[in-house]
């Protein structure tokens, strides 16, 4: 029997999350880099958004989640109601997100769509591959914002059609350009240009699930 690997235990993350936005049905979220948004199955990463969340709100539930290392926006639901009104704009992908990315070295068109299907690497968990035959739609969009210098990186606004596991993550580095920071898909030099993953969830827009009214709630971005 082969002895099992370690379990991933995450760091503390001393950071605090801050409430956007509050009213009786929905909360918008500020989850900082380096928190999980649910707890892991170890007891040590029992620290997570929900975890802290609900000693607050006690009915408080995610309607989506942010990677480990992805800082930025999260719609939460604080009703039953609520809950199943969002999760169905989430199905429908009414809902439109926007985040902000630093790239490795220059993207040379200021714009464009990464379209390459997605699926579970299932012999390197927990990484995801490009798949033509077995993978799902994924779509990501972008846009360059700023290509910056010593070191060459890229600022960029990625505006994603899908929403597929490790999405922006991979299909950066499939671009040729991957995010700095990034423990899974990045080169050592991209890794190690930064002490976090830059990714950051900059934007959620969406319909009230009470009132019906179009709303635009922003994270600024801290990088």
């Amino acid at each position: 029997m082969q002895p099992q690997a370690d379990p991933f235990i995450v760091p503390p993350c001393h950071e605090t999350y801050k409430v956007l936005y509050a009213d009786e049905d929905i909360l918008l979220i500020h989850k900082p880099s380096g928190l999980l948004s649910l707890s892991g199955k170890h007891p040590l990463n029992l620290d997570s958004l929900h975890h802290r969340l609900v000693k607050e709100y006690p009915t408080a539930k995610l309607l989506h989640r942010l990677d480990l290392g992805t800082s930025g926006i999260m719609l939460v639901a604080l009703n039953k109601p609520a809950n199943g009104n969002l999760t169905r704009q989430f199905q429908a992908r009414t809902i439109d997100k926007s985040y902000r990315a630093m790239l490795l070295g220059h993207v040379e068109q200021d714009s464009g769509r990464i379209s390459l299907p997605i699926a579970k690497d299932v012999d390197q968990f927990p990484l995801q591959k490009i798949c033509h035959e077995t993978g799902k739609t994924a779509i990501s969009d972008y846009r360059v914002l700023e290509r910056l210098e010593a070191p060459r990186r890229t600022r960029v606004e990625f505006t994603p059609v899908s929403g597929r596991t490790h999405q922006l993550r991979i299909h950066s580095q499939q671009l040729g350009h991957p995010i700095l920071g990034c423990d899974l898909y990045a080169s050592d030099e991209a890794f190690f240009m930064a002490e976090r993953l830059m990714l950051h969830a900059e934007m959620i827009a969406f319909d009230h699930p009470v009132s019906g009214e179009r709303m635009e709630v922003r994270s600024p971005c801290p990088f």
